[in-house]
């Protein structure tokens, strides 16, 4: 039946493993795009409106882009349009969508979340509004009563080398959760992009003093780590959306950083010169300091030059790259390999056709006595999915070693979005529970069933030490 207890549990193996050991696990969730502010004001939503679909300045575009598909207008996605015809205009979209994850994630989240069994369309839309909303008003469905409903033990936001982290340390008193930060130094990746002058100045204001050349540059960053550090985190995160590899001299960086902060255009090998040897540097000081590096690469962001320029980033107008990856990274790798400067890292693609070269390459990297020192993200974005996460396992699985993969993130600006790792768990245990049933790997269900706690989140917690 939709969505009952032994949903994606197919057999006995796969439902013992699920409620045995996986269901009622923690979430570490070490990857997200929750806004700290939020979480520290703790204010409840207006409604199941801003809570799902999105508020004045962010959305989920993964809705979004299922409403315009739909075709509805865009005054009712990311318009100004009356909070109940927007709601309205969705559940027209969900009786479409059987087959997409925001289809299972939007039912899971109504049981889970309002306890509502209902399915979501048009006809039962005015009754699902009316009852979120009223939830959504009591004090338990706040942000960080929404976080404590999932057993959510750590939260790690994305959060700019120059922020102050003020709001990190108001949470620094919560009791029933971490709030940690994880640096996402794009905007020194970007140099390309209006505004890194800007954001240098940024940067000198945080450290406290001037930054001058690449050195300087990457000194400010080093300090900023730290500061980081000192506030728990144990994470940087990076969209490289295309990999690239071409060295400099120390003389050469120092010219790009100061003709960029000038405002003076660079050539297109001066930018790739700059990333690399920034994305080195940041290799050696993220192993100094223990942590692990996420890369995030090809995405292929705001390919709707009109839509864009009306609505902004991060509003359903991106897919994926499909460059070639394998020879500059391992360049990449091979260089900081042999400087001795290579951290933790999860590389996530979004090109599932990167995955198998990926963990391949891997497989010429690991080592030092680190355990998983290079791993695959978990399946990301548009391979958000059952299949897309099945293929991912087993890609990790046929590469490398499963029971070391550091498990699921939500990747989400929604706090309702917790029941995603409810949604891996189930497929986790379906694809071990299917391989016993086959013969393909030991029954014995307490060795499984320490794997699978782990990879849902013993290996999170063992893995960044938080």
């Amino acid at each position: 039946m939709f969505l009952d207890e032994e949903f994606l549990l197919t057999t006995p193996t796969a439902r013992t493993l699920f409620h045995d050991y996986a269901e009622h696990q923690p979430v570490i969730d070490y990857h997200c795009h929750l806004n700290p502010s939020e979480i520290a004001e703790d204010k409840n939503f207006s409604g199941i409106v801003e809570a799902w679909l999105g508020g004045d300045d962010y959305g989920d575009h993964y809705k979004w882009r299922l409403m315009r598909a739909n075709g509805v207008s865009e005054e009712l996605v990311t318009g100004k349009g009356d909070d109940w015809e927007k709601f309205q205009a969705f559940a027209g979209a969900m009786e479409k969508a059987i087959g997409n994850p925001v289809y299972l994630w939007t039912h899971l989240e109504l049981r889970r979340i309002f306890g509502i069994e209902k399915d979501l369309n048009r006809s039962t839309a005015r009754e699902i509004f009316d009852r979120t909303n009223e939830l959504l008003a009591s004090p338990e469905f706040s942000r960080r009563g929404l976080i404590r409903k999932f057993n959510v033990e750590a939260v790690c936001t994305t959060d700019d080398p120059a922020d102050d982290l003020g709001f990190h340390q108001q949470l620094a008193g919560e009791k029933d959760f971490k709030v940690l930060p994880a640096m996402r130094p794009d905007k020194a990746l970007n140099i390309d992009r209006p505004g890194f002058g800007e954001w240098v100045t940024r940067l000198e204001g945080a450290v406290g003093h001037p930054v001058s050349g690449f050195d300087g540059l990457t000194a400010a960053i080093d300090e900023r780590v730290g500061f980081f550090h000192e506030m728990g985190g144990r994470l940087s995160d990076h969209a490289l959306d295309v990999v690239e590899y071409a060295e400099a001299t120390p003389a050469e960086l120092d010219v790009i950083v100061d003709r960029a902060r000038s405002g003076a255009g660079l050539s297109a090998l001066e930018v790739v010169q700059y990333r690399t040897a920034l994305i080195k540097a940041l290799m050696r000081i993220y192993q100094a300091h223990d942590w692990t590096m996420q890369l995030h690469i090809h995405a292929a962001r705001d390919l709707n030059s009109a839509m864009y320029a009306a609505h902004g980033a991060d509003t359903g107008y991106d897919a994926m790259w499909d460059h070639s990856l394998v020879a500059p990274l391992a360049k990449l790798l091979d260089s900081a390999e042999a400087d001795g400067v290579v951290p933790r890292t999860i590389i996530y693609s979004l090109n599932p056709n990167d995955w198998l070269p990926i963990a391949s390459l891997f497989g010429c990297f690991q080592g030092g006595g680190t355990v998983q020192k290079f791993a695959l993200g978990n399946a990301w974005w548009f391979n958000d999915t059952r299949s897309g996460i099945r293929r991912q396992l087993e890609v990790q699985a046929e590469q490398s070693l499963l029971g070391n993969f550091v498990g699921m993130t939500t990747d989400s600006r929604s706090f309702l979005s917790y029941p995603r790792h409810e949604f891996f768990r189930r497929i986790l245990c379906e694809l071990v529970g299917e391989w016993v049933e086959r013969g393909e790997i030991t029954n014995d269900i307490e060795a499984l069933g320490t794997l699978v706690s782990d990879v849902s989140y013993g290996n999170a917690k063992k893995f960044f030490a938080f």
